[in-house]
């Protein structure tokens, strides 16, 4: 999924390796983390597979660059990869799996774990409306103010996943300190 999130940066226009990071960094990261090297391993095989070009600019009094750019061809897998509804997304959740087995600590040490959940799981390092602020000065590259939308849309998911988590880890922390009351009744 990787390549077609560079793919799809690039579908807005042209960048480097250093300006796909760092949109990435600032949009894409809210939900899919990627390293540095990650990325660049991706664009030799994006380029490899035809789907970018690169372009070596010299410049003066500063290092030279390559200019990535998306291909036909890519465009053609990126719209490919859009409309294939027939991939199913697996749920590979660290948070769950650690949930699952949360039962080999104490029950204060699992209050404090569903205490701090919401801040540690946070979709949102910087804030909310810093990443609605970023959503909004990338919105520029965006070709079709239409397009953005859905930038809008995955910003909104990630308000509600942070409001979920939130209640369900109060709805845990209110059971446990239930089953921790009647232990200490009896």
């Amino acid at each position: 999924m990787l390549k077609h999130g560079i793919l799809g940066l690039l579908n807005y226009g042209d960048m480097t390796g250093y300006e796909i990071m760092t949109v990435f960094r600032d949009s894409l990261n809210y939900f899919w983390q990627a390293q540095t090297s990650q990325i660049y391993r991706e664009l030799q095989g994006l380029e490899k597979n035809g789907w970018i070009k690169s372009t070596h600019i010299k410049q003066e009094n500063k290092p030279n660059k390559n200019l990535l750019s998306i291909t036909e061809e890519g465009k053609k897998e990126l719209v490919a990869w859009l409309k294939d509804d027939n991939s199913k997304s697996f749920m590979r959740n660290p948070l769950m799996m650690k949930t699952f087995f949360r039962g080999e600590c104490s029950i204060d040490e699992n209050i404090d774990y569903f205490k701090n959940l919401p801040e540690r799981e946070t979709v949102f390092p910087e804030g909310i409306e810093n990443a609605k602020a970023i959503s909004s000065e990338y919105q520029k590259y965006a070709p079709d103010p239409l397009k953005a939308l859905y930038w809008k849309f995955t910003i909104d998911f990630g308000i509600r996943y942070e409001q979920l988590l939130r209640e369900w880890s109060e709805q845990c922390i209110k059971t446990l300190e239930e089953i921790k009351n009647e232990n200490t009744d009896n």
